[in-house]
């Protein structure tokens, strides 16, 4: 999972104290918010300021401004390898230990957007149905190959496992750590039809003797890539010729654009999201020429806004548990790291939440096999 604000949220606390505070440098903002000196209304105030203005930056309302940097955008991402700083990735997300996890996610330890049918589910129950979701979109069925793409903590992968027992379940991770989690947790519950593989998607590839996948899933993978054409054709290649890949990710339902980590401002850019994409709705439909799509569905930005408030509620209630697993990570600085981990969530859940979900969202797709073209 990961998100959005070009600035730190602590960078517009200024523009939202009283009249009377004194006047901070923004490296000092920084610091008082990452310390937690200020309440988290008045970061989460911040946040919002900040989100106002990368719709003006993105030219949201102006529709001539916004497809020139769309089309500006696409070159891009044409002109740049499947991903990039992806060891980023892995240093700032995925190589903390599984228990700082275990202790304030859900049960599955699912990194995504969880679904809300009602708008009260627990976290374990919007897991399970965002995992529900899944299999009734991309039409999972026993006895099939299915690869989880990207596949996290194996929230995802380890449920096709048991849900289908007679399936071939496949996780690739960018992640070691997380692949002996996986196997730890298979081995724990006895399945024997799950095997977990390490690779960076950059350049990674399956040999050429094995089985073509059935279904293939990828789950917040995506916005970690740049050049989806590259991508799409790698995926095609593991594709079974009547096979789907579905994917999920979250999107703004028009604007696309990359998270840099310019200057001190760049906050998310520069510890959460180096490297990353915030794509558009319609953002893949511009990559289809070895994969077509053939569904898309919109998931309001409010079920991600509760689930991250939800993995907020839960770090906070795990503070105890959790710091000492920070001061064997980040030494003197834990205390800094646990709060910037609050102020991740927070940005996230006002990010999704904002103008009631219908800005940013998760955007899931069904691909199939392009025909194969028949010259005489």
């Amino acid at each position: 999972m990961n998100i959005a604000a070009r600035e730190t949220p602590a960078a517009s606390v200024a523009s939202v104290a009283p009249a009377d505070m004194p006047a901070f440098d923004e490296s000092r903002i920084i610091r008082a918010c990452e310390r937690g000196l200020l309440p988290d209304a008045l970061v989460r105030a911040g946040m919002r300021m900040l989100i106002r203005q990368r719709l003006i930056d993105e030219h949201a309302n102006d529709n001539a401004l916004r497809t020139q940097a769309f089309e500006r955008f696409l070159s891009e991402l044409r002109a740049s390898p499947i991903a990039i700083d992806t060891h980023a990735a892995n240093a700032q997300h995925y190589e903390l230990p599984d228990a700082f996890f275990e202790a304030h996610l859900g049960p599955r330890l699912k990194y995504s957007c969880g679904f809300y049918p009602r708008g009260d589910e627990t976290l374990a129950q919007a897991e399970l149905a965002m995992l529900e979701r899944y299999a009734k979109r991309a039409q999972l069925a026993d006895g099939q190959r299915i690869l989880d793409l990207g596949c996290g903590w194996g929230s995802l992968a380890l449920w096709m496992a048991e849900r289908y027992p007679r399936a071939q379940v496949v996780a690739l991770s960018n992640s070691r750590g997380q692949r002996a989690f996986i196997e730890a947790r298979a081995k724990q519950r006895g399945l024997i039809n799950l095997r977990v593989v390490t690779g960076d998607i950059v350049d990674f590839d399956f040999a050429r003797d094995e089985r073509p996948f059935d279904r293939i899933l990828s789950i917040e993978m995506f916005e970690h890539m740049k050049h989806y054409g590259l991508l799409l054709a790698k995926i095609a290649r593991w594709l079974a010729d009547d096979g789907r890949l579905f994917v999920h990710h979250f999107a703004h339902a028009t604007l696309a654009y990359h998270f840099t980590s310019r200057d001190g401002g760049d906050w998310m850019s520069r510890y959460f999201f180096t490297g990353g994409t915030m794509p558009s709705a319609s953002l893949l439909l511009h990559f289809q020429d070895d994969l077509r799509v053939t569904r898309e569905w919109w998931v309001n930005g409010t079920h991600y806004a509760r689930t991250a408030n939800q993995w907020l509620d839960s770090l906070d209630a795990a503070r105890v548990r959790v710091m000492p697993m920070l001061r064997d990570v980040y030494g003197d600085a834990a205390a800094i790291w646990f709060q910037r981990w609050r102020m991740f969530y927070m940005a996230v859940a006002e990010l999704f939440g904002y103008a009631r979900g219908r800005e940013w969202g998760v955007a899931h797709y069904l691909f199939e096999k392009r025909p194969m073209k028949v010259t005489s």
